[in-house]
């Protein structure tokens, strides 16, 4: 039986609405991805009626699985970020608007021209580092990771947008980097104390815990890459961090304590602390 679009859509918006804050974008979202269409085909065409039974039966997929708190860039299979569209699979953590400042502070810190090297650890679907790589052409931009799978991911992610200039290797933070220097380091890791009631119950369920929790205290996975960065670091270098949104005191407290200079954090635009960077001295610390 043929049903218009805005009865499924009613119908979407009335099962999301303990899943999410916008059900009826996401059911919009989710219908829309269902019939191969647009979202703004489906605005404007609110009394089509949906004669496709597939398209029906992938929506009420879509909407059962959005219901159980399965984030949309799972069940769509891709996720905007940085006007890119990334591939995203269960492997990775969805890539967030706020994540977008460290690339915007990275940037900050690459000259438009110049051959400087970027590395992004824990690099996931490699958003930040494809971000950089598709705004800095000429630099050279390394992610590492882990997982096989996000490497592979991202792997996938580049080629999709055509980039040549970032390239990602498996491995534990730096390991892949062997000897490398860089001008910029990246990271948003790992940052959740475990047990930390304040996460989300969608994102505790869905995405993979070992790209959430970093342990006890939640600054294990910092702690590490800021002990390892300035071996990685040409001098003057900057290391940019996303970090949790209490953090920032500590995380600063841990670059002055690395020696670096020039620390500094900025907020996302729900005003939180999100992202700290700090400059190698000239001179290697000794």
């Amino acid at each position: 039986m043929a049903t218009e679009i805005r009865a499924l859509i009613e119908e979407g918006v009335a099962r999301l609405r303990r899943a999410t804050d916008d059900p009826r974008r996401e059911a919009e979202l989710l219908l829309a991805d269902a019939l191969g269409r647009s979202r703004a085909w489906l605005l404007a065409n609110p009394g089509e009626r949906v004669l496709d039974c597939e398209a029906t039966d992938r929506y009420e997929s879509h909407v059962t699985r959005r219901a159980s708190g399965e984030p949309v860039a799972y069940i769509m299979g891709e996720k905007e970020f940085w006007s890119m569209t990334l591939a995203v699979t269960r492997d990775v953590l969805v890539p967030r608007p706020e994540t977008e400042l460290v690339v915007e502070r990275a940037l900050a810190h690459l000259a438009e021209r110049g051959a400087q090297r970027v590395l992004d650890l824990a690099t996931g679907s490699g958003a930040i580092a494809l971000a950089i790589a598709r705004e800095r052409p000429a630099r050279r931009v390394l992610g590492t990771d882990v997982s096989s799978a996000a490497i592979a991911l991202a792997t996938a992610n580049t080629q999709r947008l055509g980039l040549a200039n970032a390239r990602f290797e498996t491995g534990t933070w730096y390991e892949p980097a062997s000897e490398e220097l860089f001008d910029v380091i990246t990271c948003n890791p790992p940052y959740v104390a475990d047990g930390d009631a304040g996460l989300a119950w969608q994102v505790r369920r869905h995405e993979p815990h070992r790209a959430l929790y970093a342990g006890p205290t939640g600054l294990e996975a910092l702690h590490t890459v800021v002990a390892g960065a300035p071996a990685h670091l040409l001098p003057a270098g900057w290391l940019v961090l996303e970090h949790g949104s209490t953090q920032g005191e500590a995380v600063r407290a841990l670059l002055a304590a690395a020696r670096f200079t020039e620390v500094s954090t900025f907020r996302d635009l729900a005003g939180h602390e999100r992202c700290t960077e700090g400059m190698l001295p000239s001179r290697r610390p000794t």
